[in-house]
């Protein structure tokens, strides 16, 4: 009997060793030290990839997918991480959220959710120009998504960087959609034209804004998002910053974000 428990005792400990092992290796590429949590940077195919990960997974392994500005006011995700969510990003800098934006995020998608066994529908955060790949991709996607948290968001490239045309950045918007200056100020495909999927597969928004924001004015970009999401019946609340421009962005205190992200995520 004491031969039969020893044994047994041996199996199962060897099972939780190679269990531990299999969950230190999963993540491979170089780790760093993310306000205590572990990040992962790696390579999938050409893509650059970002993971941090929670210190506990919970059931239905919920992630915020980071778009642009990783590590910029880091409390939403910091205090997400604290609720067991991982926190995503893979670069797609300098591509405006245009068709190769997408692409790339199809990608990063696929391998998370069917490599990784993360939950199918993330939240997806995105900061200024960070708001045109999150609606740009979420509007072709909406059944894979829990909900949307934009914040000082781009969300028509004839506000910005159309808005500043003689910018670099405007040429290269240029540039990857393809557009000619003239097709890229009566462009039909930005967010702004696009709400009407999410309204239908029931996503709902939060913009966070400064009303004094002269870069990406709000009046031009989350004002459009939340009269015409509205009119197609959506869900879509708007915290207003008084006074405030374009930075800081997020909240000092993060909570009413959290909370709505924690709200309409699948635990």
């Amino acid at each position: 009997m004491n031969q039969f428990f020893g044994t047994w005792c041996a199996v199962i400990f060897f099972g939780i060793a190679s269990v531990a092992v299999s969950q230190a290796e999963e993540w491979l590429g170089e780790k760093s030290n993310f306000h205590g949590f572990d990040q992962y940077d790696f390579q999938v195919g050409e893509l650059q990839c970002k993971v941090v990960v929670p210190k506990e997974v919970v059931a239905g392994t919920p992630w915020v997918w980071r778009a642009r500005f990783f590590g910029h006011q880091p409390q939403v995700d910091i205090a997400l991480l604290n609720q067991g969510f991982h926190i995503a990003y893979v670069d797609v800098s300098g591509l405006y959220g245009s068709p190769e934006a997408v692409a790339r995020w199809d990608a990063f998608y696929k391998f998370l959710t069917a490599d990784k066994g993360f939950s199918k529908k993330p939240a997806l955060e995105g900061m200024s120009r960070g708001g045109l790949i999150i609606y740009n991709w979420a509007s072709k996607k909406p059944e894979k998504v829990a909900c949307i948290y934009a914040d000082a968001p781009v969300c028509n490239i004839a506000s910005w960087p159309g808005g500043k045309s003689a910018s670099k950045e405007w040429k290269q918007c240029l540039e990857v959609y393809g557009l000619s200056e003239e097709e890229a100020l009566v462009y039909a495909q930005n967010p702004v034209d696009t709400l009407k999927p999410l309204a239908d597969a029931g996503v709902p928004l939060l913009h966070v804004v400064g009303d004094a924001d002269d870069v990406v004015p709000v009046a031009e970009n989350t004002a459009v998002i939340e009269t015409r999401y509205k009119k197609f019946g959506g869900s879509i609340e708007v915290i207003h910053k008084p006074g405030v421009g374009h930075h800081p962005h997020s909240l000092e205190n993060p909570e009413p974000i959290v909370d709505f992200i924690l709200r309409h995520t699948e635990r």
